[in-house]
């Protein structure tokens, strides 16, 4: 009886418990918290590098054509690409903005007009009560502003872009040369060689981007105009920039597309659904081979899975560098686990 332990004797043992159980708890939100904070500045800085590798490949262009000096073709190429955007601006911003305004004003309307055609049908009534009756509408809504939202908010998240840029674009090789720093001594020669690697990856995938981000505009916009729709220029700009987001982006480019094709009636919109696929189609099969052909050939699985985790942890950031951020994984991998794999394989003589 003596070694009975009585409730006043377990008190401060089981307080030192619940203290125990709550630290850990505390600890792991804060640790998750910190890890999103940590992953959303990645992303960020991983922006700043693509905007500082777009500069510097402009000024090697230029340096090749041109056979400027090196220094001077940098100053020349963020001069011209400031002077093009400011220009884009200036001439086309007003039309712009009335546009987006107009679709922003049109799209409630067109979405109403979509619903009472699709309750004409039997299908289409059956799929509009279900969404009523579940609730998912407001679930999807809610999804879809998170999967879309900014780390910090979209100003500062393009103010940190900016200035990271403008760091990255005025000293590379200083950071360059820090991260090998950091590494054991015996890994520094591999590690700035992998950082070139990773950087020709990454102008690559640039330039890849920007040649289908072209395409697709342009082109959209001729069949937007040869169809008769209204709001060419902003539906072709909105086309070619989601073209930045592979797997979702061409479906979300279409969806204001067919609404307002819908107010003209099905078979226009039925038409632009197929001007649209046509057009990806076209730039999967003649222009994306020949952008890619020396990238890494990336699964469109393990692509589509980087976004999904990628957007539901940091939104926008997320979804939008996804693809190079599996670029870089995979050339990691292959460089520090598969081709040393294959080497104690098969070693060289």
């Amino acid at each position: 009886m003596e070694n009975e332990s009585s409730p006043h004797t377990d008190w401060p043992y089981y307080i030192k418990k619940t203290w125990i159980k709550w630290g850990i708890l505390v600890f792991l939100v804060v640790a998750v918290l910190l890890f999103k904070a940590i992953v959303s500045i990645i992303l960020l800085t991983l922006a700043g590098a693509l905007l500082s590798i777009y500069f510097y490949g402009f000024a090697g262009l230029l340096q090749k054509r041109l056979h400027l000096p090196a220094t001077f073709s940098l100053i020349v190429s963020v001069v011209i690409n400031l002077g093009l955007l400011c220009a884009f601006f200036w001439f086309a911003g007003s039309r712009l903005q009335s546009q987006i305004t107009t679709l922003s004003d049109t799209l409630p309307s067109t979405l109403q007009h979509a619903k009472v055609q699709m309750q004409q049908s039997p299908i289409g009534s059956k799929i509009l009560d279900y969404i009523d009756h579940s609730g998912n509408e407001g679930k999807t809504s809610a999804f879809i502003r998170h999967f879309f939202s900014s780390s910090f908010g979209i100003l500062s998240d393009l103010y940190l872009i900016v200035l990271i840029t403008m760091f990255f674009v005025a000293s590379p090789v200083m950071y360059k040369r820090g991260i090998v720093h950091l590494l054991p001594e015996n890994a520094k020669d591999k590690g700035d060689e992998l950082l070139d690697q990773l950087g020709d990856v990454l102008k690559k995938w640039i330039k890849g981007q920007i040649i289908g981000f072209f395409f697709i505009a342009v082109f959209t916009g001729l069949g937007l105009w040869a169809l008769g729709l209204p709001l060419v220029f902003t539906l072709a700009l909105i086309a070619g920039f989601l073209n930045f987001v592979p797997n979702f982006g061409p479906i979300i480019a279409v969806i204001p597309a067919l609404l307002l094709a819908l107010m003209q009636g099905p078979a226009t919109a039925f038409l632009v659904f197929g001007m649209y696929t046509l057009v990806q189609i076209i730039q999967s099969a003649v222009t994306q081979p020949l952008i890619q052909q020396k990238m890494i050939s990336m699964p469109p699985v393990l692509t589509v899975v980087a976004q999904v985790a990628m957007g539901a942890l940091t939104g926008f950031w997320g979804v939008l560098l996804a693809t190079p951020v599996v670029a870089i994984g995979m050339k990691l991998t292959q460089e520090l686990y598969v081709k040393k794999q294959a080497y104690h394989k098969y070693p060289v003589d």
